[in-house]
């Protein structure tokens, strides 16, 4: 079984074909960082005309990279959700328009889902486990039951951690994207204590019973301790320091958040191998990784995280989510909408604020 996977969520144009096997054939991303850069942040209007200009060719150049044509797929996976949906649109309907032509399903992939099932991908990872999605729209934490059977535990009630990032560096100077920004100027503190004390943070909801997440005050507090420094050019020594305060915060924040959930994953599902899963785009970031890794080492528990390539937005987890659909019989309709918002778990209790967006 062969799947195209296509991806325009936000300001990633991707497409990949991928096996009923896990054999990556292809695997294009095309960044759109530069045509951002400019405005700090990603801009929707922008985006959507550049996957409008990008999108076919990058279907074509996957088949050409596998060696493949149109009529050697067993079905399409498009992103339909959740995202910026001038984006999601457009690879929605690039998708539905081969599935037509072809003749051959149509897969309507959560882009959540593609980060949760990556895993399954890359190391055959057996349901159930605990899953940390985190990126720069989402921090939830959940249990992978099956496919299409998720349970929230905990989600983030304002900021997401890559959108904490994000902005902490744009106050901090850095340019956008801000998350690489801050993993580079953490690595030349050259006394992390020191750079702690100097800066410190709040940890917020951490000790809380309930897993539920909150990052906006962190963005409050660096924005302080900002406007706080000597007046004029920020110097690099400073910003090194307070981004590794910042880095390390959210890391333990992370990590004390996914012990109680690890604590509560054992004595709910007992199984026998217990794993957390790391995925989203922040799972890139090594100090995170760290933290999770040694929190795993500690709890006996295995950590599992992508390769970098699979961290961020790609196709290649949507054409494997369309294959772990296909597998159980699961395909869509070509009327199927495109969904800004369209939660893993939707059964979950609502939460205020921004929390509640997926």
């Amino acid at each position: 079984m062969k799947i195209l996977g296509i991806e325009t969520s936000c300001d990633e144009t991707a497409a990949s074909i991928v096996t009923d096997e896990g054999a990556i054939l292809s695997n294009l991303v095309l960044s759109q960082i530069e045509e951002h850069r400019a405005f700090g942040g990603v801009v929707p209007e922008i985006a959507a005309r550049a996957h409008i200009d990008h999108v076919h060719t990058l279907i074509k150049a996957a088949l050409d990279d596998a060696g493949l044509s149109a009529g050697d797929l067993d079905g399409v996976a498009a992103t339909c959700g959740p995202g910026l949906i001038g984006g999601v649109m457009i690879g929605m309907v690039a998708g539905k328009a081969i599935a037509a032509a072809k003749n051959i399903p149509f897969i309507a992939v959560n882009h959540l889902e593609g980060h949760a099932l990556t895993p399954r991908l890359t190391d055959r990872l057996v349901f159930p486990y605990l899953l940390l999605l985190v990126s720069g729209g989402h921090t939830q934490i959940l249990v992978a039951e099956d496919v299409g059977r998720y349970k929230r535990w905990g989600t983030t009630l304002d900021d997401a951690a890559g959108e904490c990032f994000d902005k902490a560096a744009k106050l901090m100077g850095l340019p956008y994207p801000g998350g690489p920004q801050i993993q580079a100027l953490a690595s030349e503190c050259a006394d992390p204590d020191a750079a702690r004390a100097r800066f410190p943070l709040p940890a917020p909801m951490k000790g809380r019973k309930e897993l539920d997440m909150s990052f906006s005050g962190l963005k409050t507090a660096v924005r302080q301790h900002v406007e706080n420094l000597p007046e004029g050019v920020l110097k690099r020594t400073n910003v090194a320091d307070l981004a590794f305060a910042l880095q390390a915060q959210i890391a333990d924040v992370l990590a004390e958040r996914c012990g109680k959930a690890l604590a509560r994953f054992k004595e709910t599902y007992a199984p026998e191998t217990p794993a957390l899963v790391v995925s989203g785009g922040v799972a890139a970031n090594s100090a995170v990784r760290a933290r999770l890794d040694a929190l795993c080492a500690e709890t006996g528990v295995r950590a599992y995280a992508p390769p970098l390539s699979l961290c961020s937005d790609n196709a290649a987890m949507i054409a494997w989510a369309g294959v772990e659909r296909l597998r159980k019989g699961i395909s869509d309709p070509l009327d199927f909408k495109a969904r800004p918002r369209w939660p893993l778990d939707p059964d979950a209790a609502p939460r205020h604020g921004a929390g509640i967006k997926a």
